[in-house]
């Protein structure tokens, strides 16, 4: 059988409102993640490692950074002439409208699609953790003779409404999607789960291009809330079973087809205690399927901190500090004497000689001042910051020269 060719489109234009204030000012696929890591790396990698190397990111809001990572990291591919990984704005040509959602974005752009003539179009959302093979997911779609594929993976029927949700028989053709049902359909043969769909499609570029100009005709804009729920009554749309994806380099410990949407706070930092320790559900170390990024030339971590359980990302220095259950992302500075436990420090953060950080997560470019106290006590905490429901601190963002020192002693 002739391998097909496979032309991607990764979605990056989400402003990431649950994730305010840190996506203020970057949007939602650039937030560091794992010490040396964007969120668009993952699926970045999953596509390189998947041997899908013609990319384009369809960008909107606050495109800078993404267009200054793609730049740097991923604009040449090894020992890939014909590869590509680009950005796309949208158009600025006068009269011209921004990308008003998914589907219309893809329909946009869907120029590029007729310059290559791909076999298949794969759309895949740029904001989850994970690692996929995504040739698998290709080989189900051939093998049923798909029109259409969409990834989902099985999810507790009492946490499906936060997710699209799909009904399939038992071969796995979707006859029902529905966006965040308050009574969700379960799996076939299981009541108790359900399949959410993981925001990546597999489409026949004719199928596609049908659906998006009757989905522009009608004024619709969006993949999941539109196009998908119409076109699984006219085409044969199928679900790809997620939870049967190998990928190799798994270790025993890990969580099967581990998967996140780090969409909101509480999911970001859940997520990111999930990649440290010593058996983490998701080694962020796996050779035989990395997860690709800028990071090499930098020192991991400084030889002289005490790092337990931890990330300490490029740059960062931690010399006569003590980090516990924590990450640090890029060009973080501890100061002897300084301590955080269970914390997510962002870039370009200094933490003071004295000060103490416990189940905090701190924006980028902020100064902790010396001998300070944060996430010692609540009440305290919540005089000068805002504290989740499940209880960790967050700091914003701030400028540069900002210090904070206004939190009580332990």
């Amino acid at each position: 059988m002739k391998t097909p060719t496979i032309l991607a489109f990764v979605m990056a234009g989400g402003e990431g409102i649950r994730l305010r204030p840190f996506t203020t000012e970057l949007p939602k696929p650039a937030l560091p993640f794992g010490g040396e890591y964007r969120i668009i790396d993952f699926v970045l990698s999953n596509l390189y490692n998947s041997g899908i190397r013609q990319v384009y990111v369809l960008t909107q809001f606050r495109p800078q950074p993404l267009l200054a990572h793609i730049g740097r990291n991923w604009a040449v591919l090894p020992d890939e002439p014909r590869g590509f990984v680009a950005p796309v704005l949208p158009p600025t040509r006068p009269g011209a409208a921004p990308f008003q959602g998914t589907a219309d974005a893809v329909r946009q752009c869907f120029d590029l699609v007729n310059k290559h003539a791909p076999d298949l179009v794969a759309v895949f959302a740029a904001d989850h953790v994970y690692r996929m093979d995504i040739r698998q997911m290709i080989d189900f779609h051939e093998t049923c003779g798909a029109e259409t594929t969409v990834a989902a993976i099985p999810v507790p029927v009492e946490r499906a409404s936060s997710f699209g949700i799909i009904g399939a028989d038992h071969e796995r053709r979707i006859r029902e999607f529905r966006e965040k049902p308050q009574q969700p359909t379960s799996m076939p043969g299981n009541p108790h789960v359900a399949y959410a769909s993981m925001g990546n499609y597999v489409f026949r570029p004719a199928v596609l291009k049908q659906a998006l100009k009757e989905a522009e005709q009608r004024g619709e804009h969006d993949f999941g809330r539109h196009v998908l729920p119409r076109l699984i009554h006219t085409h044969r749309v199928y679900a790809y079973d997620f939870a049967t994806n190998q990928v190799p380099g798994v270790a025993p410990h890990e969580e099967p087809a581990y998967w996140r949407d780090v969409g909101n706070i509480e999911t970001y930092v859940e997520a990111h205690r999930d990649v440290i320790g010593p058996t983490p559900r998701f080694s962020l170390d796996n050779h035989h399927w990395p997860i690709l990024s800028s990071a090499a030339g930098h020192d991991r971590q400084s030889m002289r901190s005490r790092a337990d359980n931890s990330i300490l990302g490029p740059g960062s220095i931690a010399a006569g500090a003590v980090v516990r259950r924590s990450v640090l992302q890029r060009n973080v500075r501890l100061e002897p004497g300084a301590r955080v436990d269970n914390c997510i420090i962002m870039d370009g953060v200094t933490v003071r000689r004295g000060a103490r950080l416990r189940d905090t997560l701190v924006g980028c470019k902020n100064t902790i001042g010396e001998g300070t106290r944060i996430g010692y006590d609540r009440h305290r905490d919540r005089e000068f910051f805002f504290v989740t429901s499940f209880g960790t601190v967050v700091i914003p963002p701030r400028g540069e020269g900002s210090e904070l020192t206004r939190v009580s002693a332990v």
